[in-house]
């Protein structure tokens, strides 16, 4: 009888960083810049050509049809913009006529109009880190002199939306800015940034391990937030479309019409793509970046097979290995118990969600609206 083998993962998603944890910001809640200590090496982290060169190499030989590419940090665009073009001609060079989608999550800071031109060009989707209004955005987000960005940031925005750069909101939700939904969503909205990414921040209190710390948002505080959102975003559709885009909400569409969701919070297992660090080592996932999770080095073995590693498999299949309240729960097959890093720092305890007390409540008000969306959805796809 032939023994049950674990399903070969293909190569179609790789998170660089090619800066490693360094930024030039200092926002209070960031989870990434304690990862410098995973760095002690050099105070600078910057990714080498030979290192760039074999990652694009790797991506396209291993890859299928195509490859993502998604680049981000601490602060990417440290790099400068020559790393980003070097990175590109490496991508043509080694592409053998395979796709690639390339994304910069950035702060905006260090970009202008050739910046802006050149992602523009080769079609780079921009998520900009921009939390709302001013008094929101400044709230945490800071430069290491305790300095405003939020001006900046907003003249960023609109810079790249004037180049015809398409340009994503990214906004962390934390203690703060969770309890105003109505204005972040109608500032973003009215800035010409439709399509939006609300990430929920929840990180361990240094003093207490068994909390989160002080800006981390309260699950019932946060669960209202994305019942608000979730109203706005409905009251905006026309002829039944949205006008307006919220990736989670995206994302969970694709589970009522019973389709693979592109946001891997909710997949019932982790591990389908890789980190690869400036120095060229490979993590398990963003959010663990730390030993027990490094795979190897792009320099050293194959991406392919570190993506496929038994400590690859073994970090993916923690995500199900759930307490009792989650697997009674009805509402499992949507949030899958929630990403490991909002459970506990180590992926290997099984513990609930931070904000499962949160996603109880959205999923009771917007599960009648999903499923009439879904039903209508299944009908056009009939005609």
């Amino acid at each position: 009888m032939k023994k049950n083998l674990p399903r070969r993962k293909a190569l179609a998603s790789l998170l660089v960083k090619p800066a490693g944890p360094d930024c030039n910001l200092a926002c209070a809640y960031c989870f990434y810049r304690e990862k410098s200590a995973v760095f002690p090496e050099t105070p600078v982290r910057r990714m080498s050509d030979e290192v760039l060169a074999e990652t694009m190499r790797q991506a396209f030989d291993q890859a299928g049809a195509g490859v993502s590419i998604g680049w981000q940090g601490g602060e990417p665009t440290l790099m400068g913009l020559p790393f980003f073009e070097k990175a590109v001609e490496f991508q043509i060079r080694f592409g053998k006529g395979k796709s690639v989608g390339n994304g910069l999550q950035t702060n905006g800071l260090l970009l202008d109009r050739r910046w802006a031109k050149f992602l523009r060009e080769y079609h780079f989707l921009v998520g900009l880190s921009l939390d709302g209004p001013k008094h929101i955005h400044d709230r945490y987000r800071l430069k290491a002199g305790g300095q405003p960005t939020w001006r900046e940031v907003v003249d960023r925005a609109e810079m790249l939306l004037d180049e015809g750069v398409e340009t994503n909101a990214l906004v962390v939700v934390n203690d703060f800015s969770v309890k105003f939904p109505e204005e972040i969503y109608g500032f973003h909205k009215g800035l010409g940034l439709v399509h939006m990414q609300f990430i929920p921040c929840v990180e361990t209190d240094p003093a207490d391990p068994t909390r989160g710390a002080l800006f981390s948002a309260p699950a019932e505080a946060y669960g209202d937030f994305l019942i608000k959102i979730f109203d706005l975003w409905r009251a905006d559709f026309r002829g039944g479309e949205p006008t307006a885009f919220v990736r989670w909400f995206d994302s969970l569409f694709f589970l009522y019409v019973d389709r693979e969701p592109p946001e891997c919070t909710l997949l019932a297992e982790c591990g389908n793509y890789l980190v690869v660090e400036h120095n060229g080592d490979v993590y398990a996932c963003d959010f663990f970046v730390e030993p027990a999770w490094k795979l190897g080095n792009v320099l050293e073995g194959k991406l392919v097979h570190m993506l496929n590693s038994a400590r690859q498999n073994d970090f993916g299949r923690a995500k199900s290995r759930l307490p009792s309240p989650c697997r009674a729960c009805s509402w499992l097959r949507l949030c899958r118990g929630g990403c490991p890093k909002d459970r506990v720092r180590d992926p290997r305890d099984g513990g609930l969600s931070h904000f499962c007390a949160a996603y109880k409540k959205f999923f009771a008000h917007a599960d009648p609206h999903f499923r009439a969306l879904a039903a209508a959805w299944k009908q056009d796809q009939q005609k």
